[in-house]
């Protein structure tokens, strides 16, 4: 099939978050270079967030913005999964040196009556590194109702209403939107998301420099949170569903929803990591430098940065050995729930991984 665009694999722009809960983790632990100097919370590895969007970097599409080729050529970067005007994954490195804000991003429901967007933001964790001990506020206790919630949070007593869960590297969980939620200190994750920046949060200072809020304003903010919380879910670490696929070559299911999926793979040195796609692939690179193959272009992928496999090309093939994460939207019945019970997983681990399973 003929495409407007003329497509290879994406290097795009990566937006710089110096949030105060940032550190240097990024750089020290995954050996990220380019950074500014200072604490960094966040890369933003693959954007289309409305003022936030990413631009391809190099080769021929230098300088397009991955909003102008949505519009030209939904099909050749999407495939056939359902499409708006925005590329449908936010995908962010996340260094929480220290703890984040407690806060939340409405649903989608919740986000088109009062925010006016047209989606939420459900999202996942995929722990790269956490010290030990490291814990993680993931969703609220049973019984605590919006009078309960909304004192504990302006006496910033969160450990009163939230479930503290710990958090252990190579671990995943999948937070819908509309969950109270809040990691570090000490925890580094890669972040899979709906494109979206919305969120309200329960903090007494601003994220981005720490400045103290107004009584009044925080109060406010704690209105339009509770407006927005959803009290049901209560996620858990999962530490995903492995499908072997070739001699050293491991292909482990992290989280999958309507929204998104993310596996992780690792391959040694005996078979090279290949793999068929229908729709976009963000791979990551989790471990040591690897060499990318895909549609008559080779590259280098260092740790810790991103290439976007457009659909059209249709298969990537990494040198090993690897350790990369792939982030899609998924059909859930064939690209997550048939691969996994054909190799012995039950339908209620396979369910455990997020929604819609």
């Amino acid at each position: 099939m003929a495409h407007p665009v003329s497509w290879s694999p994406l290097r795009l722009s990566t937006p710089v978050k110096q949030h105060v809960f940032g550190g240097r983790a990024l750089a020290d632990r995954l050996g990220r270079t380019g950074l500014p100097c200072g604490p960094v919370a966040e890369t933003w590895e693959v954007s289309d967030v409305d003022g936030e969007g990413a631009t391809v970097t190099e080769g021929p599409l230098a300088g397009r913005s991955l909003r102008e080729l949505m519009a030209e050529d939904p099909g050749g970067l999407l495939g056939d999964r359902p499409r708006g005007p925005r590329f449908p994954l936010l995908t962010k490195f996340i260094d929480g040196t220290r703890a984040l804000p407690v806060h939340l991003h409405a649903d989608d429901a919740t986000a088109r009556r009062l925010e006016g967007e047209p989606n939420g933001k459900t999202e996942a964790w995929h722990v790269l590194d956490a010290v030990p001990g490291a814990t993680a506020l993931v969703g609220v206790r049973p019984g605590v109702d919006r009078e309960r919630l909304r004192r504990a949070l302006l006496a910033q007593d969160f450990d009163a209403v939230m479930r503290r869960l710990p958090v252990r590297a190579g671990q995943t969980v999948y937070v819908p939107g509309g969950t109270l939620h809040s990691f570090g200190p000490g925890t580094l994750v890669y972040e899979i998301e709906q494109t979206s920046d919305i969120q309200q949060h329960a903090m007494p200072w601003r994220m981005e420099d720490g400045a103290p809020l107004a009584e009044r304003e925080r109060e406010a903010n704690i209105e339009r949170l509770l407006d927005e919380w959803r009290p049901e879910p209560r996620p858990r670490f999962q530490p995903g569903l492995s499908v072997p696929v070739d001699d050293s070559v491991v292909r482990t299911v992290l989280c999958a929803g309507p929204y998104f999926a993310l596996e992780r793979w690792t391959a040694g040195s005996t078979a090279p990591l290949a793999r068929t796609f229908a729709t976009a692939q963000v791979l990551s690179n989790a471990g040591a430098p690897v060499t990318v193959t895909c549609g008559g272009w080779t590259g280098r992928l260092d740790r810790a940065r991103t290439l976007l496999l457009p659909a059209a090309l249709g298969e990537v093939r990494v040198s090993g050995p690897a350790d990369v994460l792939f982030g899609y939207v998924p059909v859930l019945d064939d690209d997550v729930r048939a691969p996994l019970t054909a190799v012995g997983h039950g339908p209620a681990v396979i369910a455990a991984l997020g929604e819609g399973l």
